[in-house]
């Protein structure tokens, strides 16, 4: 299974190589490269238009994640995803359900936050992506116990990229949490 990496935005140069190379470290370390995953760059405006749509607000952000998997209303009980918690993957009945979801990546609004805070761009887009896919495996950040329970995760994950790459990447607690 692979990862969908799709350059919509024109305003930041990217190097897909390198951010497509970074995410199959990520999926690596999770242990999820059976599961296929898209990777989407666009500018402000259009992760403003989907931020407004699906969470209304409408303002540009750096990630919004779309899982293929939610947890079903309780009417579904049947459903076999039903049991679905932070970290666990899903167990597809057929292969076409190996799919983990999409990641929206607001490059714009980043490059704008790495310029502001002097960071680097790919490593920023890095951090990032692993808090979309945390989100993709069911990890949220609503209370204060679910934040340190995501934290804790993105802490792990960036370890073991920073073990594997010898690159000094941090979670982007600060922005993160303002977000909530």
């Amino acid at each position: 299974m692979g990862v969908v990496l799709r350059n919509l935005q024109r305003v930041v140069p990217l190097r897909r190589a390198r951010l497509r190379k970074d995410v199959d470290t990520l999926r690596h370390i999770l242990g999820i490269q059976k599961f296929d995953l898209g990777i989407i760059c666009v500018d402000n405006r259009k992760i403003q238009n989907i931020n407004n749509i699906y969470r209304k607000k409408n303002m540009p952000t750096d990630v919004l994640s779309f899982p293929f998997y939610e947890k079903p209303p309780l009417k579904q009980q049947f459903c076999v995803f039903q049991d679905l918690r932070p970290g666990k993957l899903p167990c597809p009945l057929h292969r076409d359900e190996l799919n983990l979801g999409d990641i929206f990546l607001g490059v714009e609004f980043m490059m704008k936050q790495c310029q502001e805070e002097s960071l680097d761009l790919h490593g920023v887009l890095t951090v990032v992506t692993a808090h979309g896919i945390c989100h993709l495996l069911g990890y949220r950040h609503e209370t204060e116990e679910e934040w340190t329970e995501m934290l804790q995760r993105e802490s792990y994950i960036l370890n073991e990229y920073n073990r594997l790459t010898g690159r000094q990447l941090e979670p982007l607690t600060k922005r993160c949490s303002q977000d909530r």
